[in-house]
């Protein structure tokens, strides 16, 4: 199983805002679920607490990031509530058709939505269901890019754990 050793985090959240706090081999997720839909899914830093699942919803995405990380070929599949721009949907529409395995540049995805690289970088950002749209799979032209507005560290290393997870082998950006 692939890990991500030595993350450092800073805290950021806290274990009550949310549905369930599960452990991923690259670190915690919180999920937020709401009525019949996912509404956030958040890589958490900092001494969190693990959280048992309170609704069979959160309990479903749980299983379901599980079972892509141990094996990357499953789909996630869950309700979304998808809240953003016209541009963010089109960007967060373009990014759910990358397959595992592959990279898109924030270059290439920007003339695909008619828009600019830092335009979608910041879509990227802003997406608030990571895994479920896999902005992880948009990179820079020269490097790995960013990832949930972080540059760097632990964010970082989890994107590059999911990018390694999903190729099988080691990481070849486009």
């Amino acid at each position: 199983m692939l890990s991500a050793p030595g993350l450092q985090f800073a805290r950021t959240a806290t274990a009550e805002r949310f549905d369930a706090v599960a452990r991923l081999p690259f670190g915690l997720v919180g999920v937020r679920a709401r009525g019949a839909c996912v509404e956030e899914i958040r890589f958490l830093t900092g001494e969190v607490q693990l959280k048992p699942t309170l609704n069979s919803l959160a309990q479903r995405v749980i299983d379901q990031l599980l079972a892509y990380c141990a094996d990357s070929s499953t789909p996630i599949e869950l309700p979304l509530a998808i809240e953003g721009t016209d541009f963010q949907r089109q960007v967060w529409n373009e990014i759910a058709r990358i397959p595992p395995g592959s990279t898109q540049t924030y270059g290439a995805l920007a003339r695909r939505v008619n828009g600019a690289a830092r335009a979608v970088g910041q879509a990227c950002g802003d997406n608030r269901l990571p895994l479920a749209i896999p902005c992880h799979r948009v990179v820079g032209a020269s490097g790995i890019g960013g990832f949930a507005h972080h540059r760097g560290g632990a964010y970082e290393r989890i994107k590059r754990w999911l990018l390694v997870h999903e190729a099988g082998t080691e990481l070849r950006l486009v």
